[in-house]
C-alpha cells in the first residue's frame, strides 16, 4: 500500500483527488493501492521537562542546566486520534511518499511519525510548489528520493532541539533570578525571540532619549512662464551639520530677507537624467508581509494566514512561505497558461494583460538565485475571486501585480535638478517626468488612483519643472522661512520589523557574521517571523499602539537580564551556519546538540557566579 503523508486535510484533499484517492475514511482518503492521510500540523511536540525527572515541574536554580541524554517527544492530546490513524496507516505501508510542506518544518512534521512508527520501507519526498492540480500532477512526475531531504529533518531537529535548551534553561534562570531582584513576571528567553525584542527595545530607547534641535529651513514659490513651481534654499556648508541641515537661525532669517528682496531667481544649471527602474521581482513572503502591513494595515501574521488561504484554499497563488523571489527559467514554459488564468479568475485584467510582452524574460527568471522555494505568483489554474474575502482579494491583486510586471517594460522618468540663485543665495528645484508608464501599469491596475501604490517612498515622486535653461529667470511669488526640530526615529510596524529582522546584518560588526546573516536573509525564518512576533505580543514584551508596536517595560527589564550574546543576532548567525552545516552533510546532529549543551551548561555557570562540576543530566 502506497501512503501519502500529507500535513493538512486540505492538502490531503487535493492530493487525493490527483492521485484516485476518491473514497473518504476515517482520516483519510483512499482509492486504488493509494491512502492519502494527514498530520494536522505537528501531532507530536518536544516533551517538557517534567517529563524527564518530576521534580522538573518545580522552577529551581539548582537544577539548572536541564539537558536531557536521551530526547523525548509527546503526543498532543488535541490530536491524539489522528496520530493513531496516521500511525496505523503508516504502519501498513509498502511505500511512503512524504507530501508535507516543502520546507524544513515540513520535513520535520514527516519524519517524527516516520520514526515513531519504525517504518523502514522505502521513503519518496513530493515537492510542491503549488495545489492546483497541475502543479501536483507535476510534483508526482518529479517525486525525489527520501534520502535527498532526509537532512532537512536533522536540521530542524536541530533547531528545535536547541530551541528547548536555551528556552527551558535560560527563561528559568533569568525569570528566577528575577524575582530574587523583585520581579515577578516570568522573563521568557528564545533564540530568535529574545533578539528580535532587543531590536524594538533598542529603537523605543532611542526615542525615549531622542532630544529634538532646531533647524530652519526656506520653501521659494516661483514661476517661470506662467508654471509655478518650488524650490528649496540650500545653506552653506559654514551654518550646517553633517546632515545638511541649517542650525543657524540669523543665517537662515537673513537668507530668507535676500531672497525676499531679489524678487526673481536666475537659473545658473540645469541637468536631467533619465532613470530606468526595473520591475520588482515577485514576493516572497517578508516582502509581501512588509508590503501589507504598509499598504493594507494587515498585521503580519494575517497576511501569512491570507498568503496560506490563497494557496491552500483559493488555489489561487504559489507555496507562501518563500524567502525567494526569483523564478526558475523552466516555469517561462508556463507564462502564457498563467496569463490565461489570470484573465479567467477576473476578466477586469484582460486590458492589461494584452499589453504584455509574453516573451520578455526580466531579472526574476534567474535559476541561480533559486533556493527551495521560489517567488510566490498566481496558479496555472483559474480561481474564483467571489469566494474570496475583500483583505483575500487585496493580497491576491498585491501578487498578481508583481507577476504582471515582469512583462512589461522598465519604468522611466527624466529626473530634473536645477540650481538657480535669489539674492546671492542657492536654491534647489527637482522635477520628475514620467517618460514611460512600464511596470508601473501593473500597480495602476492592481489599486486604481495609486499610481505607486506598491511603493511608498515619496522621495521621486515630484513636481513637473517648467522649461528651464542656464540664465533663465524666473518670479519668486512666495517666501517661507520654516523653523522646524528634528525628529525620533518612527516606532517600528510589523511590517517594518519583518523588514529589520531581514536585514539585521547592519548591526553585526564581525564581517562573517555579517555575511552569513545577509545569506540567511536574518534572523528567523519567512516560516517563523510572524510566530515570533505574534508570540512576542501574546507574551506581553510587544504592545500595539495603533499601526505601531512598542516594547513593554517587561521587555527592557529582559533585554537588560539576559547576556548579550542571547539578544545579538550575530549569535543567531553562527546557529544557522551550524544548521546549514548538518543540512549539508558537515556536522552531525549530536556534535551540534552537545556544543549547544555545552554553551548553555557555561552561561548557567557564569550568571551564577559558581563553577562546580557538571554531571550528566536525564
Amino acid at each position: 500500500m502506497r501512503v501519502f503523508l500529507c500535513e493538512k486535510p486540505s492538502q490531503g484533499k487535493d492530493i487525493a483527488r490527483v492521485v484516485g484517492a476518491r473514497q473518504r475514511g476515517n482520516g483519510c482518503y483512499n482509492g486504488g493501492n493509494a491512502v492519502v492521510t494527514w498530520c494536522i500540523g505537528h501531532l507530536v511536540e518536544a516533551a517538557q521537562p517534567e517529563a524527564y525527572d518530576e521534580q522538573y515541574k518545580r522552577w529551581s536554580i539548582d537544577q539548572l542546566p536541564i539537558i536531557p541524554r536521551s530526547w523525548r517527544i509527546d503526543i498532543k492530546p488535541a490530536t491524539a486520534a489522528q496520530f493513531k490513524i496516521v500511525t496505523d496507516l503508516v504502519g501498513e505501508a509498502s511505500e511512503l511518499v512524504i507530501a508535507t510542506d516543502a520546507d524544513r518544518e515540513g520535513e520535520m512534521i514527516a519524519r517524527e511519525i516516520i520514526n515513531l512508527c519504525g517504518y523502514r520501507g522505502p521513503i519518496q519526498r513530493l515537492w510542491l510548489s503549488a495545489l492546483n492540480d497541475a502543479s501536483i500532477r507535476k510534483a508526482l512526475g518529479a517525486l525525489k528520493p527520501g534520502s535527498e531531504t532526509l537532512p532537512l529533518y536533522h536540521s530542524a531537529l536541530a533547531r528545535s532541539r536547541a530551541d528547548w535548551l536555551i528556552g527551558m534553561n535560560l527563561s528559568r534562570l533569568f525569570t528566577l533570578l528575577g524575582r530574587k531582584a523583585g520581579y515577578q513576571g516570568v522573563l521568557s528567553v528564545g533564540r530568535v525571540q529574545t533578539p528580535t525584542l532587543r531590536l524594538v527595545v533598542d529603537r523605543d530607547g532611542e526615542i525615549a532619549s531622542f532630544v529634538p534641535v532646531p533647524y530652519w529651513t526656506i520653501e521659494v514659490a516661483l514661476s517661470h512662464s506662467g508654471q509655478p513651481f518650488s524650490a528649496a534654499w540650500f545653506p552653506p556648508d559654514t551654518v550646517t551639520d553633517e546632515a545638511g541641515q541649517c542650525r543657524n537661525q540669523d543665517a537662515a532669517t537673513q537668507a530668507a530677507e535676500r531672497i525676499r528682496a531679489a524678487q526673481e531667481a536666475h537659473v545658473v544649471s540645469v541637468e536631467t537624467e533619465r532613470v530606468r527602474e526595473a520591475a520588482p521581482l515577485p514576493f516572497d513572503l517578508g516582502t509581501l508581509q512588509e508590503v501589507c502591513s504598509r499598504q493594507l494595515g494587515l498585521d503580519v501574521q494575517e497576511t501569512l494566514d491570507i498568503a496560506q488561504a490563497l494557496y491552500e484554499t483559493h488555489k489561487a497563488t504559489t507555496y507562501p512561505r518563500s524567502d525567494c523571489g526569483y523564478l526558475p527559467e523552466s516555469m517561462l514554459a508556463e507564462v502564457p497558461t498563467v496569463l490565461d488564468a489570470i484573465v479567467n479568475t477576473d476578466p477586469t485584467i484582460r486590458p492589461l494583460v494584452d499589453k504584455l510582452n509574453r516573451s520578455q524574460r526580466s531579472r526574476a527568471w534567474n535559476d541561480a538565485k533559486i533556493t527551495a522555494h521560489h517567488g510566490i505568483i498566481p496558479t496555472l489554474e483559474p480561481a474564483r475571486l467571489s469566494t474570496m474575502s475583500e483583505k483575500e482579494q487585496a493580497v491576491y491583486r498585491l501578487i498578481r501585480s508583481h507577476y504582471l510586471a515582469q512583462f512589461l517594460p522598465h519604468h522611466e522618468y527624466d529626473r530634473t535638478v536645477a540650481i538657480l540663485s535669489a539674492g546671492n543665495q542657492n536654491l534647489r528645484a527637482t522635477g520628475k517626468q514620467v517618460v514611460v508608464p512600464g511596470w508601473h501599469l501593473a500597480q495602476i491596475s492592481n489599486a486604481p488612483g495609486r499610481p505607486n501604490s506598491d511603493d511608498d517612498d515619496t522621495s521621486e515622486r515630484g513636481q513637473i519643472l517648467p522649461s528651464l535653461s542656464q540664465g533663465s529667470r524666473c518670479q519668486i511669488t512666495e517666501v517661507d522661512l520654516k523653523a522646524l526640530k528634528t525628529m525620533p526615529p518612527k516606532p517600528y510596524t510589523q511590517g517594518e520589523l519583518i523588514k529589520a529582522m531581514k536585514g539585521v546584518a547592519r548591526l553585526v560588526a564581525d564581517p562573517r557574521l555579517k555575511q552569513k546573516l545577509k545569506e540567511t536573509t536574518g534572523i528567523g525564518t519567512e516560516a517563523t517571523r510572524a510566530g515570533i512576533i505574534t508570540g512576542l505580543l501574546g507574551r506581553g514584551y510587544l504592545v500595539k499602539k495603533g499601526r505601531a508596536i512598542r516594547a513593554s517595560e517587561a521587555a527592557f527589564t529582559l533585554i537588560d537580564a539576559v547576556p548579550p550574546a542571547i539578544a545579538d543576532p550575530g549569535t543567531t548567525a553562527v546557529w544557522e551556519q551550524a544548521l546549514d552545516m548538518i543540512e549539508a552533510g558537515q556536522m552531525t546532529l549530536d556534535t551540534f546538540i552537545e556544543k549547544q549543551s555545552a554553551w548553555v551548561a557555561q552561561l548557567v555557570d557564569e550568571y551564577l557566579q559558581i563553577r562546580p562540576s557538571r554531571q550528566g543530566r536525564d
